[in-house]
């Protein structure tokens, strides 16, 4: 089935959305071939959502269990592994938001293609795991055709924009930033200003300031809506930050605007997103994130970038679509008014229910709805379990679902009489637990079960602390119910573990020759304020020991609470020496002999290893435009040919001369980089700029193959398509493009001394 998908399927893809696809299934052919480097199809496939993944003898760690995987062993045969090895594919979720029908294709891909589970990420995402390369084009169509993309879900670009889960419901919000979100997700995919960075950029929106919401002071960009009274008008805008981000060097938001207008936000973003292209690390990627570049510059200096940047960029008049779609924007339940308006949720039903009421339901600001948290430990589903609950959604909450930062899924709407009888069904299907937004709901990245960064299984540990803390929730003192914990499988913080009350990422020690799984503790992050303050490091504890810190840190809190002291304000009151004191006989590792279970995993009986570390795929390797706009050239080429093969004369002729124009403008960005992207203005810049200086030109053919961009540019659109004149046209992009990478060369060679190679915007 997966190769006939692209016909299933015709007329349900948006067209570009299935144009890239095309491109992205003739450079898979062309890097199997050896036409493609490594490296540029490494980002390619990153930049679609295709990640090579840890694969560890065929296992992946489920809690604190073990389960085997029918996987064919990897072959170590050849460059590329990754045609043979599952990987995993990474699938973008705006603001979190899904309805029924996505959900229920997610649960058929990840029954047909992965490992039967859909895995909610910390950025409400979803991760399909053990997934095959081959099957990735039927996935992305099977997608595409319900309004999902995995474009740039990974790689050096913009990431999922995420949103607070309660948008539009919440009491404390100044207005609903879910369309706001939505809008700059998609005016951003993929556009031209985004394709230049040294690393990944992550963008959140929060309705209010003080909630935990989106977290937006951890996000490269953040906005968080206000209004503001201009001229007697009430006018939405948000308060702007920018270069925050966790990682191993976690950074603060800094406040770059008071206030821009909701209208001025998408042109103010793609600014801050071409002085990070510009001037942002690229050789470095340890230094490549946007918060280098502001500690660098300064925010003030920062920010008067932005605004030269607004005052020089072309216009770009694309994003009024996406702003004008705003107002069309009305989520709303099914019925209007909701029986029995104002029924208590928390009449008792049963001990159970009265449990799971107390913590996985909000009360929204419209009478008689509520939100209800569908609590998914480790953010995992079954395929069953997500299909079941699409059904769900669609009975009780009006279609309207959406993923969170905290790894569930909340459902919106759900009239407050319906909720008894929605528990009873989440119940039936396993997932019917309480415990939503408190101690108990551990958050934690994938760690050593898939990351190849992994050191530490934070899963493993997650599933531990998660079942110990479960069986204690009933009898649990309320000064700790409310805590955070996140766990991280190494210092990268994909577990978010800096804002966390009790926080842990992955590290290892060598004691007698053995290597010992440890995680280093953070204690006091802040959660609340959108993220608001980063935890301190107080030492690194064997991973057996790390529920000990849980119980003692948590036992002497309790104990010596002043009042209502936050966590945060006690653990800052007795400092961080007597935190470490308290710790430090946890920091022992007995002998190999005397206590095992220190030498291997959570969740893992064999002896601890580093295992399968390796390179991460987070973001790629730094790849030019020059590179990405050859090897789409080469794509469109190869696909023409294709298209001639099956004698559709009049596509394979478009696309070849489309492999022309793009070779073609890829030299021109070389000194131009904002190239209006019209024919016209490709042909006439590309034939100032390198074919009348010659740099398009060798001896022998006089800069013939330039004339096969003039000459089809000039014929317009009354062709004759038939074999022989598209076989010659395919045939010249192929020359062309040839062409393109010797003067390419030639160029960089510095042969092209009359030429102005400044791409700065100012000066072009």
């Amino acid at each position: 089935m997966s190769n006939s998908w692209k016909d299933v399927l015709a007329g349900k893809i948006p067209e570009d959305w299935g144009r890239e696809i095309d491109n992205f299934e003739a450079q898979m052919t062309l890097r199997k071939a050896a036409k493609i480097e490594e490296k540029v199809f490494a980002e390619t496939r990153l930049r679609r959502g295709t990640y090579g993944q840890r694969y560890d003898n065929g296992k992946r760690h489920d809690g604190i269990t073990t389960q085997p995987l029918n996987f064919p062993t990897p072959s170590t045969k050849g460059p590329d592994t990754m045609w043979d090895a599952p990987g995993m594919t990474r699938i973008k979720i705006p603001f979190g938001g899904l309805n029924p029908e996505q959900m229920r294709v997610l649960a058929d891909l990840a029954e047909e293609y992965s490992d039967n589970i859909c895995h909610v990420t910390t950025r409400q995402d979803i991760q399909l795991h053990f997934t095959h390369i081959e099957d990735a084009p039927a996935l992305f169509r099977r997608l595409a055709a319900v309004g999902i993309t995995t474009k740039e879900a990974c790689g050096n670009s913009v990431r999922n924009v995420t949103a607070c889960p309660l948008a539009g419901v919440c009491h404390t919000e100044a207005f609903d930033v879910t369309p706001y979100a939505k809008a700059l997700a998609f005016y951003l995919l993929g556009h031209p200003d985004t394709q230049d960075f040294g690393r990944k950029f992550k963008i959140a929106f929060s309705g209010c300031k003080h909630e935990a919401c989106a977290l937006v002071s951890i996000h490269d960009l953040g906005g968080i809506g206000v209004i503001k009274e201009i001229d007697g008008k009430q006018v939405r805008g948000f308060e702007l930050y920018v270069g925050g981000g966790l990682g191993a060097v976690p950074h603060q938001a800094k406040l770059i605007e008071e206030f821009i207008s909701a209208e001025d936000l998408m042109p103010y973003s793609r600014a801050v997103g071409r002085v990070f292209a510009r001037l942002g690390e690229k050789k470095n990627r340890n230094k490549a994130r946007v918060k280098f570049l502001v500690q660098k510059l300064g925010i003030e200096a920062f920010k008067k970038l932005v605004h030269d940047e607004i005052a020089v960029m072309p216009e770009d008049p694309t994003w009024r679509k996406h702003f004008d779609e705003i107002p069309q924007w009305d989520e709303r339940p099914k019925d209007e008014q909701p029986p029995l308006v104002g029924i208590s949720v928390n009449g008792k039903k049963s001990d159970d229910y009265t449990t799971w009421a107390a913590t996985n339901i909000y009360k929204q600001r419209q009478a008689g709805f509520s939100v209800v948290t569908v609590h998914l430990p480790l953010g995992d589903m079954s395929a069953d379990q997500t299909r079941l609950l699409a059904d769900i959604t669609h009975r009780y909450a009006s279609d309207h679902a959406r993923l969170t930062v905290e790894q569930n899924i909340v459902l919106r709407w759900v009239p407050d009489a319906k909720i008894p009888a929605l528990y009873e069904e989440l119940k039936a299907i396993g997932l019917g637990l309480p415990g939503a937004g408190t101690i108990v709901d551990v958050t934690s990245c994938p760690g050593t079960d898939t990351c190849k960064l992994g050191i530490a299984s934070s899963r493993g540990l997650a599933g531990e602390l998660r079942k110990r803390l479960a069986e204690k929730a009933i009898n649990m003192d309320a000064a700790i119910k409310n805590l955070r914990i996140k766990v991280s499988g190494c210092f990268n913080s994909c577990g978010q573990h800096h804002v966390a009350d009790l926080g842990f990422y992955g590290n290892s020690r060598n004691v007698g020759g053995y290597t010992v799984p440890h995680f280093q503790v953070m204690i006091g992050g802040r959660w609340r304020d959108n993220g608001g303050s980063y935890a301190l490091a107080i030492g690194s504890i064997p991973s057996r020991r790390i529920p000990d810190v849980v119980d003692r840190m948590t036992g002497r809190f309790i104990a010596e609470r002043q009042s209502t002291e936050s966590f945060q304000d006690f653990c800052q009151r007795i400092g961080k020496k007597e935190l470490k004191t308290m710790l430090d006989d946890m920091t022992k590792v007995p002998p190999h002999q005397v206590s095992p279970e220190y030498y291997s995993d959570w969740g893992d009986p064999r002896e601890f290893t580093i295992g399968d570390l390796g390179v991460g795929e987070c973001a790629g390797e730094v790849v030019s435009l020059t590179e990405f706009g050859f090897t789409d050239a080469e794509s469109k080429a190869f696909e023409a040919q294709l298209l001639l093969d099956e004698k559709q004369f009049q596509k394979a002729e478009a696309l070849a001369y489309e492999a022309i124009l793009t070779a073609a403008k890829t030299l021109v960005q070389l000194q131009y980089l904002d190239v209006p992207n019209n024919p016209d203005a490709i042909v006439n810049e590309f034939r100032t700029r390198f074919v009348e200086p010659k740099i398009f030109w060798d001896t022998y053919h006089h800069g013939q193959f330039a004339n096969y961009l003039f000459n089809r540019h000039s014929e317009g659109p009354d062709l004759r398509y038939n074999a022989d004149t598209v076989h010659k046209l395919v045939e010249e992009a192929n020359l062309f493009i040839d062409a393109a990478h010797k003067a390419h060369a030639k160029y960089q060679a510095g042969l092209a001394t009359a030429v102005n190679v400044a791409a700065a915007p100012a000066t072009v």
